[in-house]
């Protein structure tokens, strides 16, 4: 079942939103040569606690930690470790949410350690902008798909391809809600977009081809290939004025 939001729980929304794009933010800050992941979690974890709220991540579905980090060809969902040290030239994706007041904030950014490659800039700058031609078709009236197909399209007009085996989400009460918002297929398909529609979108786009497998700790996911893989999602609201961002990051 999809849950219109009313302005009151939207602006709920926006306060956890905003929290995890403040730390996602502090977070990008402190990325450089010779720190671990691990580090990076525990400040994720300090930080909401400073914030008054409660990672979103942690113990859901069992996984252990408050901040997902996946290196290079790790798509989403890698694991923070005291022996993962970033280098230079590595990418980092990062995908963080809260729950504040029982409203969930979800969103995810790929930073750069220090100095990368040119190929691995471009395919960071082709994914954070199929984020913004999806949130353009997240109008009131497109059906849901409009948003997938702008993704996709984009994304495959420069070379690249796109993860078909995780998608965005619905978002509120609860971390995950209907309706899936996958990053890719044909426009015109699934329901009409509504003002209230609370959406996580982010896509995860691979430089190489779009497969990917699961690691032994059952979470990390990682290129078949083991090309690189950047990922960037926002939450947005639906309005009769046009999506409205809630986690500017």
């Amino acid at each position: 079942m999809i849950i219109l939001r009313s302005r009151a729980e939207i602006e709920k929304i926006r306060n956890s939103c905003r929290i995890v794009s403040d730390i996602l933010r502090k977070i990008g800050e402190t990325v450089q040569p010779g720190i671990t992941t691990w580090d990076l979690n525990a400040l994720s974890e300090e930080l909401a606690r400073q914030s008054g709220a409660k990672p979103a991540f942690m113990g859901y579905h069992g996984y252990p930690y408050a901040l997902c980090t996946s290196v290079n060809e790790q798509v989403v969902h890698g694991m923070p470790s005291k022996h993962r040290r970033l280098k230079e030239g590595d990418i980092l994706s990062l995908d963080f949410g809260v729950v504040v007041d029982g409203y969930y904030g979800d969103a995810a950014v790929t930073v750069p350690v220090g100095k990368i490659a040119a190929e691995a800039e471009r395919l960071c700058e082709v994914t954070r902008e199929s984020l913004s031609r999806g949130i353009s078709q997240a109008l009131s009236g497109n059906h849901l798909s409009d948003i997938s197909h702008a993704i996709q399209e984009y994304v495959e007009s420069r070379g690249f391809s796109v993860v078909r085996e995780f998608v965005g989400h619905g978002i509120g009460q609860h971390l995950h809600e209907s309706p899936q918002v996958p990053n890719y297929g044909p426009p015109g398909k699934g329901v009409r977009l509504k003002p209230g529609m609370v959406l996580a979108i982010e896509p995860m786009i691979n430089y190489g081809g779009p497969d990917v497998e699961i690691m032994e700790d059952n979470w990390t996911a990682v290129t078949l290939d083991r090309s690189l893989s950047a990922h960037f999602e926002h939450t947005i609201a639906i309005t009769t004025d046009g999506p409205e961002i809630l986690t500017l990051i």
